[in-house]
């Protein structure tokens, strides 16, 4: 078997949210879209203030687990743009996601919250992202998301 691969330190991704909308039960699970109004990319490698055109179009299945799936965009200091596209899961116990959906503070170890990101640009001066598999880690705080960014090397 090949060894696994090595994921790099990319950015912080801390995302501010708007009032969660409630969409009703779909096909799915219950709907909703959690505006995306704003927020900052910090890390080693991208940089930049999120746009205040995005939104998470979350799906809560029966289980009590989120699908996410969110898409923004974010400009770096030097005026680039990126568009990002973060799709995954949040999960964890019913005691622990009540107190998330209440806002209290919950220690990101005490629930399950890991994303897959594309980016994409048209500047050639970021078009390694174009290319690059990311992961994440995520928090939910009360009116944010942190999401800790790697590149799959």
């Amino acid at each position: 078997m090949r060894a696994a691969p090595a994921l790099r330190p990319v950015c912080m991704l801390t995302v501010d949210l708007s009032s969660i909308r409630e969409l009703g039960r779909g096909r799915a699970g219950k709907r909703r879209i959690i505006p995306i109004v704003g927020g900052r990319v910090e890390g080693p490698e991208l940089n930049g203030v999120i746009l205040g055109i995005g939104a998470d179009w979350q799906t809560v299945y029966d289980d009590g687990c989120a699908f996410l799936d969110a898409r923004y965009a974010f400009e770096t200091p030097d005026g680039g743009l990126i568009e990002v596209v973060n799709r995954g899961f949040r999960h964890g116990s019913p005691e622990v996601m009540e107190r998330l959906a209440a806002g209290d503070p919950v220690d990101s170890e005490d629930y399950y919250m890991r994303t897959t990101a594309s980016l994409e640009t048209g500047d050639p001066r970021y078009d390694w992202v174009n290319r690059t598999l990311f992961v994440g880690t995520g928090t939910r705080l009360p009116s944010a998301v942190e999401i800790a960014l790697f590149a799959v090397t």
